[in-house]
């Protein structure tokens, strides 16, 4: 396993530090318990994590009653960064997350990338590129993907934090694939007030939020937070008498797919350059990891912390803005800023997939 440590804003820090409640703490009585295993009950890749959501009406109006702009917009990052490593050995706890201090000092530590902030657009961002090989650029040709993608929001030991996440086939028509971070905190806490907004577009929130149903995690995540299997699942409540699929749509996602091959990430990076208010993409060809750390893919991408979760889609088309995912974004090793991770998608996100689009 790979090694992790929080990066947290600096009033999130402070509130750590002293011991005041962070604006997100929620009530323990409004926090759902129910847990249990698909699957395979052995340890191992093949089994389940599986947990219960916003399932009455009463809780889905308050999840969805706890969003207010102001708390979307003061989300605060659960990513990593070295620099800041000395003060947040005193907040790691409040993660329940391992500290970079415990990797072995040949191998560079993780970062981990889902964040908010309110920074600046990059220069050109607006400009429009869709060649085969783009390290950041925002995604302006519309399509299916500026509907199927969109941010998770979500509170974790009483933090709010935000990633990015794809609305994918299924047969239950209600499903997200994103990072298992962005759902549950390796060993530690599930997420509650979890909110998916699709097509979200510099504030607006076109087709509304869809609150979580059940969630799910490969046991390899659960139980210890596996980089490998980074990847989450969870199938989200109807909305207006309609599911997610009927209103976005889909993509296709595939398992055990050829490595190597181009792909495009999308997701809503929102530390510098970027703000978190537009959809990104890269694009390129994957390659695996070099530190041979996971069972990852590497694509060159300079999106920052709050693209976890986002969709690597295979077989895209720029026209349609349709393709095939394959993967999500995970992590950057501390050495190489300009390489994105992201699990690959082999027995465990199949039977992953298999229990969560069923739901």
């Amino acid at each position: 396993m790979t090694s992790s440590l929080p990066l947290l804003a600096g009033a999130v820090l402070v509130a750590g530090l002293i011991g005041v409640p962070a604006t997100g703490t929620t009530t323990s009585e409004h926090r759902q318990t129910s847990y249990g295993w698909t699957g395979d009950t052995e340890p191992g890749v093949a089994a389940v994590a599986e947990h219960l959501g916003a399932g009455s009406a009463a809780e889905r109006r308050r999840v969805l009653a706890y969003w207010t702009p102001g708390r979307m917009a003061a989300a605060a990052p659960a990513g990593l960064l070295g620099p800041v490593s000395g003060v947040l050995g005193a907040v790691t706890g409040l993660l329940g997350l391992k500290t970079a201090f415990e990797a072995p000092a040949t191998r560079p530590s993780v970062l981990r990338v889902a964040t908010v902030g309110t920074k600046s657009p990059p220069v050109g961002a607006t400009r429009t590129r869709y060649g085969a090989r783009v390290g950041g650029a925002r995604w302006g040709a519309g399509g299916q993907v500026a509907r199927t993608t969109g941010r998770v929001f979500m509170t974790l030991g009483g933090t709010d934090f935000v990633c990015s996440a794809s609305s994918v086939r299924s047969a239950n028509l209600d499903l997200v694939v994103t990072a298992g971070h962005c759902v549950k905190n390796g060993t530690g806490a599930w997420a509650d007030n979890w909110v998916f907004v699709p097509g979200y577009d510099r504030g607006r929130k076109p087709y509304g939020q869809f609150t979580a149903r059940r969630m799910f995690v490969p046991g390899a995540w659960a139980r210890g937070g596996d980089d490998s299997h980074d990847i989450g699942m969870v199938a989200v409540n109807p909305r207006g008498g309609r599911h997610l699929a009927q209103v976005v749509g889909v993509q296709d996602i595939a398992f055990d797919t050829a490595r190597g091959r181009q792909t495009h990430g999308f997701g809503f990076p929102a530390d510098l350059p970027y703000d978190g208010e537009n959809l990104v993409y890269c694009a390129g060809p994957v390659r695996d990891d070099p530190h041979g750390q996971t069972s990852d893919q590497g694509l060159r991408c300079d999106m920052t912390a709050g693209s976890s979760g986002g969709p690597w889609l295979s077989g895209f088309d720029p026209v349609t803005g349709h393709g095939t995912v394959t993967s999500v974004s995970s992590f950057k090793y501390s050495d190489d800023r300009g390489t994105m991770y992201g699990p690959y998608f082999g027995e465990a996100a199949r039977r992953l997939y298999a229990a969560a689009q069923r739901s």
